[in-house]
């Protein structure tokens, strides 16, 4: 494994010279049915749940990602990311979407073999999601470019074979509804980065493998594993 390369902590925006400066990163676990199906739960709708990643696991489109330490199962997770763009705390779904900057297309690089481990166990899943360059992010589409996008195909393919392939209208809980229960815990603000969730057909990657992935309105992403 080479170096690794310590990211800024910021992610461009899409038609500027500016860049997004992240402040944290959540990420909300099994929205997506099928997903959760192939996890081994079902599809019932409890509340949802999260996890972090360290803001300066943020990647590049277009990066070479290094094949993390201490895992045997490196997994890709496709996910619509919501930039938050305003402070609020305790909102209400209807008006949850009025904090939103922008959305990314996200890869929720995910150590399987260790969360299997660590829920076996009990234990937290920081080993296993938050680690360096686990979260390569495309440029940030501003809501005045694109609006709020509700439904689309979401898709990621490994060495051009499409591995994941669903439909953001597919979310158990909808952006505006994961952003209000995300608020009742913690106050957003500007810089905050919410992974929303992947479809099923998550699987592993090997080093040479190379990600490409995209939602529909909102961009592609590109990422090589070395």
């Amino acid at each position: 494994m080479g170096p690794i390369s310590i990211q800024d902590s910021t992610v461009a925006v899409s038609g500027s010279a500016d860049s997004f400066p992240v402040r944290r990163i959540f990420c909300i676990g099994r929205n997506y049915a099928a997903h959760t199906r192939e996890m081994g739960g079902d599809e019932t709708r409890d509340a949802p749940f999260y996890f972090s990643k360290a803001a300066d696991t943020v990647v590049a489109n277009g990066s070479i990602v290094n094949y993390p330490p201490r895992t045997e199962d490196l997994h890709h997770e496709i996910e619509l990311v919501v930039a938050v763009g305003a402070h609020a705390a305790n909102i209400s779904v209807a008006s949850a979407s009025d904090i939103i900057f922008g959305y990314a297309v996200g890869i929720d690089l995910t150590r399987r073999d260790l969360q299997k481990a660590s829920k076996e166990a009990g234990r937290p899943w920081d080993t296993a999601k938050n680690f360096d360059q686990s979260a390569p992010t495309s440029e940030i589409v501003t809501v005045e470019s694109i609006g709020h996008p509700a439904a689309g195909r979401i898709w990621l393919a490994v060495n051009e074979r499409v591995m994941q392939d669903g439909d953001l209208a597919d979310m158990i809980w909808s952006v505006p509804e994961a952003l209000a229960e995300i608020s009742t815990y913690c106050a957003l603000a500007p810089g905050d980065l919410v992974f929303t969730g992947t479809p099923a057909g998550v699987g592993s990657l090997v080093s040479g493998d190379k990600m490409t992935g995209g939602i529909d309105g909102v961009g592609e992403i590109e990422i090589t594993i070395e």
